[in-house]
């Protein structure tokens, strides 16, 4: 019976830590997806507020970071934005 019981503590203990983890695992995945959420909107908003040589550039974009997401932000962003800080 004494067995048990300790077995008993230590799988609540065991439980416990993984629950922990879990809860931080999840709190990282929630805090990048907050990032790349807020990412995604400033580049998008770049993108409206940008002069482009041609409005049809701008169109193009808009439609390529509104309908990938993150991944057209991120192309966005080294394509047109990072050039833009090199000059």
């Amino acid at each position: 019976m004494n067995s048990l019981v300790n077995l008993m503590v230590e799988m609540t203990g065991l439980f416990g830590g993984m629950f922990a983890l879990g809860a931080i695992i999840l709190l990282i995945f929630f805090a990048l997806g907050i990032f790349f959420l807020v990412f995604w909107i400033l580049m998008l908003v770049d993108c409206v507020k940008r002069k482009f040589k041609e409005d049809s550039e701008k169109i193009i974009w808009v439609l390529v970071i509104a309908l990938t997401g993150i991944i057209g932000a991120l192309i966005y962003y080294f394509v047109v934005k990072n050039k833009d800080k090199k000059k």
